[in-house]
């Protein structure tokens, strides 16, 4: 007796149940098992919480990766810091004249906090991983993994000439949106409902 599986999506986000995906995998693939959509949903908020605290400590200085004396509320640069200080790659000169601006401490620092946001709650995410994405590739440039020396000599640190924490932060993301991981333990359901994100599917 031939068997079955029906491959439609159970609600209007496009999504199976894990349950049903974990059932039908061997018909259309999928990988969703009844576990993994609590893994996914910690994951992205352990995510998000990253995004988050990094805003949260450059504009306090809480004393983490920022000292109290240069907290942006207190007239530090958020940006200043780590660009000023690019050694490497072919684009050192285009960050370093970025470096401090005003336009880039508060592009960094809307998109820390956005993207840090999103992820958490569980909402726009395709917007956050899209976002997020050009936002560790433009840090990746920046420390440019693939040189073994800085413009001086000296040794860079690199430990893996392509993949570093970067590109892993932004794989979690896309993954984050392409599998509604905003649905488990976020307010991804709610905001997917929205009219607005209902006629313009890209802000879900």
């Amino acid at each position: 007796m031939a068997l079955h599986f029906s491959t439609r999506p159970a609600n209007d986000n496009h999504q199976l149940p894990p349950p049903e995906a974990a059932r039908t995998a061997p018909a259309h693939g999928a990988v969703m098992t009844t576990r993994a959509a609590p893994v996914l949903a910690v994951t992205r908020i352990a995510t998000g919480f990253v995004f988050l605290w990094a805003f949260l400590d450059k504009t306090f200085g809480w004393h983490y990766a920022t000292p109290g004396a240069k907290a942006w509320i207190d007239g530090g640069s958020p940006t200043r810091g780590f660009l000023s200080n690019v050694e490497v790659g072919p684009f050192q000169s285009m960050f370093r004249d970025w470096a401090g601006a005003t336009w880039a401490d508060w592009a960094f620092m809307i998109g820390l906090a956005g993207v840090g946001i999103a992820v958490i709650a569980g909402v726009a995410l395709r917007i956050a991983a899209t976002s997020g994405t050009i936002m560790m590739l433009m840090m990746w440039a920046a420390e440019w993994p693939l040189a073994q020396h800085t413009s001086g000599g000296a040794p860079s640190m690199s430990t893996n000439p392509l993949i570093d924490y970067h590109i892993i932060f932004a794989l979690v993301l896309i993954i984050s949106a392409l599998t509604y991981a905003g649905n488990t333990w976020g307010l991804g359901r709610i905001w997917n409902a929205l009219p607005l994100v209902e006629r313009y599917p890209w802000l879900r």
